[in-house]
């Protein structure tokens, strides 16, 4: 079986790159880790004049249709330059949500509006800092409102909407829509090891909502969006992670120590290659992933959480080692490896830590008969 991208699908790829590295220097990211603005708008644009925020949404609701494999090659290109946009939360989270289990209606009203970067969305979920449950969901929804505070939404201060996992009076965990710009919806920064990822806590204050599709299993829904999501996060987290590859290795060229370059130490050798070992695997992880999504298959559980625990230790190592390459230098402000590793800490902890996703890739292996 070929697990390799279509040309078509790298043409995108190369498409998206390219854009990138004219746009989303390390200027434009330290602009917004800096504070001068929530995120880089005209990168954003760009993307959306590009029709890369419909990629998946299909034709009939105004999106490109291409489908989930040129979707992952794009979350990989915005992993590697470091994109600091809403893109995962509106894209991998909150438009997957509608399109897995809204109704025509909910459809037909935000998927265009998604598809062209009208609107953007977010999903809420995290209350507390230990991991999250469905036991741990006190966000309440009643009588079409809903009151309690989500400590930590991602993207929460750009968006325009967010879909929330809430508890109804019947004690059933549901996902609803709210609109963010609502008066009742106060909206308050908040400062996370990744500055460029505009990060909030939400509180609502009888804040209007619907309920996103019929049913109120919110739990169930949430985790079939996470698998899915997963795979677009571990290709993100892959691109950053050959984006420290490649600068420690283009560092330990470039360095010179004892009158030879400082890549020619069998310390700094080893190092590297553990890196590109960790980063290979992924790599296959993520192609397989990619597949699993693409088809919807029964693997998709498992192919998620190979993904996303590979992945999520690759950029971690690649990252970490990043800086020990560049030695003292790295640990400066000037240098840009502690951008990396910034990022590789906070997508860490997005849609659950590393333990977690290690719990559940356990869980979804095939039961042996003793």
């Amino acid at each position: 079986m070929n697990f390799d991208f279509s040309a078509d699908e790298k043409l995108v790829k190369d498409q998206v790159s390219r854009f990138l590295k004219d746009t989303c220097d390390s200027k434009i990211l330290r602009g917004v880790v800096e504070g001068r603005a929530p995120y880089a708008k005209d990168v954003w644009d760009g993307l959306v004049a590009m029709g890369l925020t419909g990629t998946a949404i299909p034709e009939n609701y105004g999106g490109v249709g291409a489908g989930y494999p040129s979707l992952c090659l794009v979350a990989e290109q915005l992993g590697s330059h470091l994109a600091p946009t809403p893109f995962s939360s509106s894209v991998y989270l909150a438009t997957e949500a509608i399109m897995s289990f809204g109704t025509d209606e909910q459809k037909d009203h935000w998927l265009p509006k998604l598809a062209v970067g009208e609107v953007m969305g977010a999903v809420a979920v995290v209350e507390g800092l230990a991991q999250t449950t469905e036991a741990s969901i006190e966000v309440q929804f009643a009588e079409g409102k809903l009151s309690g505070r989500k400590l930590i939404v991602p993207d929460g201060g750009i968006a325009d909407f967010a879909i929330v996992l809430a508890r109804d009076v019947r004690g059933n965990t549901g996902l609803y829509v709210t609109e963010l710009k609502h008066s009742s919806v106060t909206i308050t920064n908040v400062a996370t090891v990744d500055p460029s990822r505009n990060s909030t806590t939400l509180v609502f204050a009888d804040a209007p909502a619907s309920l996103l599709g019929k049913v109120a299993d919110g739990w169930s829904q949430y985790q079939q969006i996470n698998d899915r999501a997963a795979i677009l996060f571990a290709f993100e987290q892959l691109g950053g992670a050959q984006s420290a590859l490649d600068m420690a290795v283009n560092y330990a060229r470039q360095r010179f120590a004892f009158g030879r370059p400082i890549g020619s130490f069998q310390g700094l050798k080893h190092m590297m290659a553990d890196m590109y070992v960790a980063l290979k695997l992924a790599e296959s992880n993520c192609f397989y992933a990619a597949w699993a999504l693409s088809t919807d298959s029964d693997d998709l559980p498992l192919a998620a959480a190979t993904a996303r625990v590979s992945a999520t230790q690759a950029f971690q190592l690649c990252a970490r080692d990043n800086i020990q390459v560049h030695g003292g230098m790295g640990f400066t402000w000037e240098f840009d490896c502690h951008l990396y590793y910034r990022r590789s800490n906070y997508l860490t902890l997005q849609l659950g830590g590393l333990s977690e996703w290690e719990g559940k890739l356990v869980d979804s292996l095939p039961k042996v008969a003793a």
